[in-house]
């Protein structure tokens, strides 16, 4: 009875916050409330008996990409209001993406009507606790089954760590920075100039 009422209110707060993500108006209120929901579902990994993965999903996605949102979000001082005047230019497009999505998670949902034998083919594949530790049967199904797509993922994220990168890139006129190639290849002539001053001629 416990577990069934902490489940239900990690469950709700994740949910809850997770459409805070995407109906409030300040981008770092919506960083600040999908943190909260990283939280709750760390906490729905430890009531499944994943304790390595909600480990992950809090030093990994709160502590890193989660602040980088934020950081991302403050660097780069966009025009919310110059966005908002497209939204109806693109609201058929979104709507038509939003059917899609909500289509598939329908099929999701109603697939274990549909195949009630199911979850005893995924349950042959789980190993024992007992005998596998839950890093060691994850670290097995990443770099054995799905070792591609992982890397893949990474590739993915080094394209948007590049353009986040190329976005906050700024040049600014009469801005002076440093240029550690010239510094290395300066020479004697290009930073001493020697004047010979006639006695007497001086300030």
């Amino acid at each position: 009875m416990i577990q069934a009422l902490i489940f239900y209110l990690f469950a709700t707060v994740a949910v809850a916050s997770a459409v805070m993500v995407i109906s409030v108006r300040n981008p770092v209120h919506a960083v600040l409330f999908l943190i909260l929901t990283f939280f709750n579902a760390a906490g729905l990994f430890l009531l499944a008996g994943a304790e390595f993965l909600a480990m992950v999903l809090v030093v990994v996605y709160v502590g890193a990409v989660a602040v980088l949102f934020l950081f991302v979000v403050m660097l780069l001082d966009i025009n919310y209001l110059k966005l908002r005047e497209g939204f109806l230019h693109y609201l058929p497009t979104g709507a038509l993406i939003g059917l899609i999505l909500l289509a598939e998670l329908a099929l999701v949902a109603g697939s274990w009507s549909f195949a009630p034998d199911a979850p005893l083919s995924v349950g042959t594949h789980i190993p024992d606790p007992s005998v596998v530790t839950n890093t060691d049967a994850l670290g097995r199904l990443i770099y054995t089954d799905y070792f591609y797509l992982f890397q893949i993922a990474g590739l993915i994220l080094l394209v948007a760590m590049i353009g986040t990168i190329l976005l906050t890139l700024r040049s600014r006129p009469g801005v002076r920075k440093q240029k550690i190639s010239e510094q290395v290849y300066r020479t004697k002539a290009d930073s001493v100039e020697i004047r010979k001053v006639p006695s007497g001629g001086g300030i």
